[in-house]
């Protein structure tokens, strides 16, 4: 019987693959390189512990965190950080003052979390060009991951 637990256990904790989050951290990068933006990545497991990490030549050295401190806000949230912003925008006075003296919780756009149906995955997090811009390198990302987990 507890046999049985652990295997089920096991295909439910089924984390994301090294090879997918490379695959992200290499894809959101190209796309950055392409479009001349010098950007840091970051890809968090769902426990928010890094896993692939890049940074085009150049990018400022504060992105580094700044990457995955935003892979972690979508990770807490399980949400993207551009709607962890605008929820935060929308919450009371109190709560938003609260939750912004927070260490490393960083509402603004440039992360996305990994989702295989209700199940979070992890997150990919970008800083160093604009908000738009991050998001859009993160989005590079994601597709790159949702196409691999869809094999």
């Amino acid at each position: 019987m507890n046999e049985d637990r652990s295997v089920a256990c096991t295909r439910l904790v089924d984390p994301l693959s090294m090879a997918a989050a490379r695959l992200a951290v290499d894809t959101a990068l190209q796309h950055a390189a392409i479009s001349g933006w010098r950007v840091s990545i970051a890809v968090l497991d769902a426990g928010g512990h890094l896993m692939a990490f890049g940074r085009t030549a150049g990018a400022p050295l504060h992105t580094i965190e700044l990457a995955q401190d935003k892979a972690l806000t979508a990770v807490s949230f399980a949400l993207p950080t551009a709607e962890v912003s605008n929820r935060l925008r929308d919450a009371p006075e109190h709560v938003r003052q609260c939750l912004m003296l927070r260490p490393r919780l960083v509402p603004m756009g440039g992360a996305l979390p990994f989702q295989l149906g209700e199940r979070l995955l992890g997150a990919i997090g970008v800083s160093g060009a604009s908000e738009e811009q991050d998001s859009e390198c993160a989005a590079a990302g994601y597709g790159a991951i949702t196409a691999h987990l869809d094999r």
